[in-house]
Parts: C-alpha cells; sequence; structure tokens
C-alpha cells in the first residue's frame, strides 16, 4: 500500500467504491450489489484531520465603542476577539450494499472502506459507529476495509483482541453472521501486496472474492497517479527503516 496516496483520499475512496461494487456485481448474482452514501458534516473534524477542507473564515468584530458598557463590567475594558465561522461542508460518504431482490431487498452484507471521517472524533465517527450497531443488530455481514494509517481504531472488533504482532498499519475485519457469526481478520504491513479477501453473502452462497491489490492499481491508471511527489513527507511519518524502504523502491523506480 502507498501512504503517498493518502492525501488524496476523497478521490481514492470514491474510486475503490465504484471498482468494488463493478468487480462484485458479476459474482454475487442473484444479489445485487449497489452503492450507496451517507452525509456527513465535515467542518465539526477540522481541526482534527488534514483529509478535511472545510470554509473557514475570519472577521474584525464590527463594533461600536460604548465606555459606558466597559464601566458596568468592574471598569475593565472587555478585549475584543477575532470571529471565527467555520461553514458546515456536508460530504457524501460512500459504502456498499449486497441486497437479496428476491426478499424485497433485504440487506445481506455492507463493503465500507474506511475514510478519515470515520477515524477521527467527530459526525462522521459517530454515525459510522451508530451504523456500526445496526448491522450487528439486523444480523447483516459487515466487511471493514482500513487502508489509512491515519486516525483512531473503528473496526468493529476491539484492537485488544488482536495478537499485537498483527496490529498492522492496514487491516481487514470481516463479520459473517451465519449461524453464531464469525470473525475474520486480515492483518497488512506496510511493504505487502495488498491481499485479495472473502466477502461474506447468503449462508448457503460460494464467498465472493475482491483483490485489492488489482483495485488499488486500477485507481493508480484511473486516477492519474503516476505523478505522486514522492519526495514530500507523510503523515504519519513512516519508521526511519520504513522510510529508507520506501525511498530504495523510489530510486529503483526512477531508475527504471
Amino acid at each position: 500500500m502507498d501512504p503517498w496516496l493518502e492525501p488524496h483520499w476523497r478521490d481514492v475512496h470514491h474510486r475503490l467504491c465504484t471498482y468494488s461494487c463493478d468487480a462484485l456485481q458479476p459474482q454475487v448474482r442473484p444479489l445485487r450489489a449497489r452503492l450507496d452514501e451517507r452525509l456527513v458534516d465535515e467542518a465539526e473534524n477540522y481541526s482534527q484531520a488534514r483529509s478535511v477542507y472545510p470554509d473557514v473564515k475570519i472577521s474584525e468584530p464590527t463594533r461600536a465603542v460604548d465606555l459606558d458598557l466597559e464601566r458596568t463590567n468592574g471598569g475593565v475594558a472587555l478585549a475584543e476577539p477575532l470571529v471565527i465561522r467555520v461553514e458546515s461542508e456536508t460530504t457524501p460518504e460512500s459504502f456498499i450494499q449486497i441486497i437479496d431482490p428476491t426478499t424485497g431487498g433485504r440487506l445481506v452484507t455492507v463493503v465500507e472502506f474506511l475514510s478519515p471521517s470515520n477515524k477521527m472524533p467527530g459526525d462522521g465517527q459517530r454515525k459510522y459507529k451508530l451504523k456500526q450497531d445496526e448491522y450487528c443488530a439486523a444480523r447483516v455481514n459487515l466487511v471493514e476495509i482500513d487502508l489509512l494509517r491515519a486516525g483512531e481504531w473503528v473496526l468493529s472488533y476491539n484492537q485488544y483482541g488482536i495478537p499485537p504482532q498483527h496490529r498492522t498499519p492496514y487491516r481487514v475485519m470481516v463479520r459473517r453472521e451465519h449461524g453464531e457469526g464469525q470473525w475474520e481478520f486480515y492483518s497488512i504491513g506496510l511493504r505487502e501486496k495488498l491481499p485479495a479477501i472473502r466477502i461474506p453473502l447468503r449462508e448457503n452462497d460460494k464467498d465472493a472474492t475482491l483483490n485489492l491489490q488489482a483495485l488499488i492499481e486500477q485507481v493508480y491508471v484511473n486516477g492519474g497517479y503516476d505523478d505522486l511527489d514522492y519526495a514530500s513527507a507523510v503523515q504519519p511519518p513512516l519508521s526511519s527503516e520504513d522510510a529508507a524502504w520506501a525511498a530504495e523502491l523510489v530510486r529503483q523506480s526512477s531508475a527504471k
């Protein structure tokens, strides 16, 4: 996985959802793979995540000086602050639903590519956690794909239930709702290719598959990401070992 893609995650996220839906549709018939979206108010997260771009306006206060008013406050003149107005930015956040049209459109499986708004405190994270609870209560299969190093752990399984050696920068959690329920965890290191993962459907259906590496390569080509600036710093910073490994990959690529 390429951490230099993270500043472009809005575009990457939309492409991943679209390409995944296209890849799943032929595999899930007679079910249907559909794109859906929720609206997230990102202004609440503006100080927490660099991927959020609300409009911020700073203005000088309009002030009519009233000396009598200042004297009524214990004789201490009140300081006049700058007024900062953050305009709310409501952003659509895509995800994939697999539904069963033979049962009136019952929801079978949801596939979520996590976004910064999911992983940072605020409206997006609250809405995402609410959806997790709703999926669990409705016994819907949930596939959570986290390809972002920044932010909190928000997967529906507690991170402390994962052995420390498997807590990698990227990860996938699959919650199956057949029988007593089953969890599947894919740990993905920075230096590894992304895996092909199983997507659960109805209890007697064969799993669909989603090749994450092929999807990211499609994003690179169709999104024109051959011009990424690999001389720029990434956030969170890479460890010294990973930074050296990445620099060597860039050097080898440039030498071709």
